[in-house]
């Protein structure tokens, strides 16, 4: 019994190897993760601390938990019930199906990745861009939104380039879960999308299970108080107005809304402008297909080719900004509040009319969307003194009908000059002898910025 054993060294290796191992695994990892989680929740309660809209339970779920309780949300089993009974296919292959659609939507939220990384790059990308400047904006009605209800952040849809804006603006207020369309499900770009807590919607699915997953993520969400954010135009104004809601997301919210019960949902209208948006010549040249979806004309390459001409530019010492860009905060609009006036009859489409009209009524005027106006409506070529004088006659007449004009500088005539040396710039005007023209075959591009701002009352 106790005679020694002799045992080959590799046999005693492997062996300490095994205790190290299990040692590591049920003793250090547990602990190193236990501290780990304490500091990462002291850190972000103070962070939660400084934002005005907290980020709430639900974002900061596992991903996975938050996909089966999808799956398995009685209104998707029925869901898949009677897709199974109408197809009559086995419930097993109706039920995956669904589970795709809810890996697909679920985001996968980084808290480190959203406020470490996501906040950084968007501020970077929008001032290397833009003059970015914050609008018009409700602070005192902003101030008194409830913390408990869930905020639903309302946008004018004029660039990509809009995420990384309101990002960068809304920094300080909260996270926001973005609603995402196809484009950003290619990879690797939907890792980082959906790390940033994006959700994605496949726009033009008319798959009744898919609608019901995505209804019943969206409302489960907001029952959370996830602060969203949604593009109701669905898409990219390819003309430069505001265009009209499209209701399918809002269905979502009003069709999950429990008057009795449920935390009250607050509506944000955001209004955003550009003196140049990045993708105009694109989105104006977009051809439309038989189903009236439109084709864009372009490519990863001409993308690359246009990211090259700014380093070079910028290696060069040549490199200027596109003009300013600016965001505005409208009203906030209850969606409880809403719904209790009287005289509902189509409350959804009512609700979308109402949020889009708000979101327009506070969209910045800028030098470019001024400027582009003026010209726009003038019989003919102007000389400088008299295109000044009808400028300063419009932007008095947007502000005194309540409008929001953005003046650089507080110095109208540099506004004036920023507009003017923007469109001339990009051979949309041309200036001869002292005389201001649209150029040959600009006439679109003029008029993309000039509907900007068409919509807003003059007095």
């Amino acid at each position: 019994m106790t005679s020694a054993i002799t045992l080959p060294l590799w046999i005693v290796v492997l062996g300490a190897l095994a205790l190290a191992l299990m040692i590591i695994e049920r003793a250090l990892l547990p602990s190193a993760r236990w501290v780990l989680r304490r500091r990462l929740q002291k850190g972000f309660s103070e962070l939660n601390k400084r934002l005005q809209l907290q980020v709430q339970p639900l974002t900061l779920t596992r991903r996975q938990v938050l996909v089966d309780r999808l799956i398995y949300d009685p209104q998707i089993m029925a869901a898949v019930q009677d897709e199974a009974d109408a197809e009559g296919v086995p419930r097993e292959v109706i039920a995956e199906q669904a589970a795709k659609y809810a890996r697909e939507i679920v985001p996968a939220f980084l808290p480190v990745m959203y406020f470490g990384f996501g906040i950084r790059f968007a501020r970077f990308i929008a001032q290397t861009l833009y003059r970015v400047r914050l609008g018009h904006t409700e602070e005192a009605a902003l101030g008194e939104i409830d913390p408990n209800a869930t905020v639903v952040f309302v946008m004018n849809h004029r660039s990509n380039l809009d995420y990384l804006l309101v990002t960068y603006l809304a920094a300080d207020r909260t996270h926001l879960s973005y609603a995402v369309g196809e484009w950003a499900r290619v990879w690797p770009l939907k890792l980082v999308v959906r790390a940033m807590g994006a959700f994605f919607i496949r726009r033009r699915s008319r798959n009744p299970l898919y609608r019901k997953v995505l209804a019943r993520y969206v409302q489960m969400a907001t029952e959370g108080g996830v602060t969203q954010a949604v593009f109701p135009e669905g898409g990219l104004s390819r003309d430069g107005r505001v265009g009209q809601a499209k209701l399918g997301f809002l269905s979502y919210l009003v069709e999950g809304f429990d008057m009795a019960a449920s935390r009250d949902v607050v509506f944000v209208p955001v209004a955003m402008n550009y003196d140049r948006v990045l993708e105009d010549r694109i989105l104006i040249a977009a051809q439309t297909d038989a189903q009236g979806r439109p084709r864009f004309r372009a490519g990863a390459l001409s993308s690359a080719g246009f990211f090259f001409k700014l380093v070079w530019l910028r290696l060069r010492g040549k490199y200027h900004r596109f003009g300013y860009a600016s965001v505005s905060f409208g009203h906030p609009v209850s969606l409880r509040g809403f719904l209790e006036a009287p005289g509902r009859e189509d409350a959804i489409a009512e609700l979308g009319a109402a949020l889009m009209a708000e979101v327009g009524r506070v969209v910045p005027v800028l030098p470019v969307s001024l400027m582009a106006t003026v010209l726009q409506e003038a019989d003919g070529p102007l000389p400088e003194a008299e295109l000044r004088s009808r400028a300063l006659a419009l932007k008095d007449s947007f502000v005194a009908a309540g409008g929001h004009f953005h003046l650089p500088r507080d110095d109208f005539d540099y506004a004036v000059d920023a507009g003017l040396r923007l469109l001339r710039k990009r051979r949309v005007l041309v200036e001869r002898e002292g005389v201001w023209s649209i150029a040959a075959g600009e006439e679109a591009v003029l008029s993309y910025y000039a509907n900007t701002i068409e919509h807003l009352p003059r007095a």
